[in-house]
């Protein structure tokens, strides 16, 4: 390929490092940053003094992740960490999950976007629970790519039979999840062999470095043919005396969640159902032909109907189901346990509705991935729970679509987000 050609552009991808403490997850992702020459020289610097302190003969790269001053203090990391880097073909989202059991909600939000995760595994440990917690969790909240880093490879002499036990020993777990789509890497992020570049330790092994794995990886959306969903988050009515074609403008304005739209497609007002025509479809007042996922844009329509904030827009081909009872996996945020007696706000997309807790069918036992009864939730647990709405809501099961497949739940008296749920 000449210089003058466009190099081909693979999308964002967003994706996740977890795992067990101390597998190295902060450090893999300094290593990655570090080798792709997206540290600036100031930020380096500075890790550089914090390593010199510690009496440290390297630098410790897990420092540009780890940045409160307990997780430094500590050496673990507690909160989420999103970092940002770009190739030539690709820009990246980088979430750091905490590896503690404690910290499982912080895992959970972290994976809610994610396309990928990267499962670290230390290759003298091989996996543990909290690498099989991760690897549920991960399967639970529908990311599609799972990649079992096994780290650490020159503390035991970078051998390929440690590295194949560990790998049989993940895929007999994974195939009782059913999780299909997963790659193994053995790397080692001190030394940075395997992850942007091979080094010379590990010839055995003929795949793909991690980066060239990340490269290849689908962008989101991309994979399957998705049905288009818009939820309206506003309703534009300049009222312009002073400019006659702005006088009768009303333009619904939201971001395109999943699939694609144009002008002359058919489409659905949901709750309402009527239906209209998309007569301009635009973004900052220009019109364009077509919009497609995550685009923001503004849709006029043919006809003057009722539609406002918290209504959806689809193709009238492709109607998702209205519901006034939804069956969801919850993972529960908040320190106050679930209360059945309450009523919780749900914010689905653009839309609420004041929701009741009908049934907890069952809790998931993260450490030994067994349903459990339970009669009532804490933080951190995760269960399968069934809710009723005072107002209807328009789903796709989550595993379909990620983005009309999940919600929230909010305590109206603070205002406060206290759950995550995804619907079956």
């Amino acid at each position: 390929m000449t210089t003058r050609e466009k190099i081909q552009d693979h999308g964002l991808l967003r994706f996740l490092t977890c795992g067990s403490v101390d597998d190295g997850k902060s450090t893999l992702i300094g290593r990655l940053l570090y080798d792709t020459k997206a540290v600036l020289a100031d930020t380096l610097q500075a890790i550089e003094k914090t390593s010199q302190k510690r009496g440290l003969g390297a630098v410790d790269l897990s420092l540009l992740t780890d940045g409160l001053q307990a997780e430094r203090e500590q050496g673990i990391t507690i909160d989420v960490a999103y970092r940002y880097f770009s190739t030539g073909t690709r820009k990246y989202i980088i979430a750091d999950a905490p590896g503690h059991e404690q910290y499982t909600r912080n895992m959970v939000t972290a994976a809610s976007t994610a396309n990928l995760a990267i499962i670290l595994v230390d290759a003298r440990k091989g996996v543990l629970t909290q690498t099989r917690r991760h690897s549920k969790l991960a399967e639970l909240v529908g990311i599609p790519h799972l990649v079992v880093a096994v780290n650490k490879m020159d503390l035991v002499d970078y051998s390929q039979a440690r590295f194949e036990e560990i790998r049989a020993d993940y895929l007999a777990f994974a195939e009782k999840l059913g999780i299909t789509d997963v790659r193994f890497i053995p790397l080692s992020a001190l030394n940075g062999d395997m992850i942007v570049e091979r080094g010379e330790a590990l010839s055995w092994y003929q795949g793909p470095t991690l980066l060239e794995t990340l490269e290849a990886v689908p962008a989101a959306h991309s994979e399957h043919a998705e049905p288009f969903r818009f939820p309206v988050q506003y309703v534009c009515r300049p009222q312009d005396s002073a400019n006659p074609e702005l006088h009768d403008y009303r333009g619904f304005m939201g971001q395109v969640e999943s699939g694609h739209i144009q002008v002359g497609d058919a489409v659905t007002v949901l709750p309402s159902g009527l239906q209209s025509t998309v007569k301009a479809v635009q973004i900052g007042g220009v019109d364009i032909d077509k919009a497609t996922t995550e685009q923001s844009v503004t849709l006029l329509l043919a006809d003057e109907i009722d539609c406002s904030r918290g209504d959806m827009i689809v193709k009238s081909a492709e109607a998702p189901a209205t519901v006034k009872e939804i069956r969801a996996t919850l993972c529960w945020l908040a320190e106050t346990p679930l209360d059945r007696n309450r009523t919780y706000l749900i914010r689905h997309t653009t839309r609420e509705t004041k929701a009741k807790l009908t049934n907890i069918a069952h809790r998931l036992d993260v450490n030994s991935l067994e349903n459990l009864p339970a009669e009532k939730l804490a933080m951190n647990d995760i269960a399968e729970v069934s809710f009723k709405l005072a107002q209807p809501l328009f789903i796709d099961p989550y595993r379909d679509n990620r983005a009309t497949g999940a919600f929230i739940v909010i305590d109206e008296s603070n205002n406060n987000t206290v759950g995550a749920g995804m619907i079956a």
